[in-house]
């Protein structure tokens, strides 16, 4: 059983004991712009490539984590009291949006609804907070990630091509309206 309440503060870094911290695929999304006069326009497209990214977590980002956290709408999923998975959001009361800056789920626990559950939590808190948009930033690289969030009803609202070092990545912004 799983269950989802707010997340406090972490006193340890729990993604030592998740598993991978990344993402793995087979597929991406390929970026194109073109810009020209007045006008900018981009298209993804499916294509077929592995690609695998593993980050750290180390206390430094745990520390800025714990910045987002004291916010108060960040919300943790647990197992037997034990945290397994997470959604770090942070309020932006100048553009009024809820920006959600982490969302991770141990691998042992993933593909089990754990983080739509969650995303059902930040719906309910953006609506308390009256926030006008759900937001998000991901990579192109990061196929699974894009295909979860689109079943959740997020769109793709923008791109940033030079956001990341690798330049095999872009930044994929994405949103959806809270209906209040």
């Amino acid at each position: 059983m799983i269950d989802i309440k707010k997340l406090e503060k972490l006193h340890n870094n729990p993604t030592l004991n998740w598993g991978l911290n990344g993402y793995k695929t087979d597929k991406t999304y390929a970026v194109s712009s073109i810009e020209m006069a007045n006008t900018f326009e981009f298209s993804l497209r499916e294509k077929n490539q592995s690609y695998t990214k593993i980050w750290e977590t180390n206390s430094e980002n745990i520390a800025e984590l714990n910045t987002i956290i004291e916010q108060g709408h960040s919300f943790g999923a647990f197992h037997d009291d034990e945290l397994v998975g997470w959604v770090i959001c942070e309020f932006r009361e100048w553009n009024n949006s809820l920006f959600i800056e982490n969302l991770l789920i141990s691998e042992k626990f993933r593909g089990q609804s754990i983080g739509r559950l969650l995303l059902k939590n930040v719906n309910k808190r953006a609506r308390e907070l009256k926030c006008r948009i759900v937001e998000l930033e991901t990579q192109n690289t990061n196929y699974p990630a894009v295909k979860f969030y689109q079943k959740a009803g997020f769109t793709i609202t923008g791109i940033n091509t030079k956001l990341y070092n690798d330049s095999s990545e872009t930044a994929l912004f994405m949103s959806y309206e809270t209906l209040l």
